[in-house]
């Protein structure tokens, strides 16, 4: 069963759209890009959703 996780290999800010790409299988500049433009297109409701998302998914488990 796969599990959403933040990134913590694929970050550039919390994670968030690192592990939604890693989840889905995409390239994670693909899943940055349609974020920013859905971002202005909603008037910022998806930074409220990534703030909110940010609280809720766990960070990615260090694998030793």
């Amino acid at each position: 069963m796969k599990k959403l996780y933040r990134s913590n290999t694929n970050r550039m800010v919390a994670g968030i759209l690192g592990g939604l790409a890693e989840y889905f299988n995409i390239d994670a500049t693909i899943m940055r890009l349609a974020f920013v433009i859905l971002l202005f297109m909603s008037i910022f409701t998806f930074a409220l959703i990534y703030l909110v998302a940010i609280f809720i998914i766990p960070n990615e488990r260090e694998i030793y």
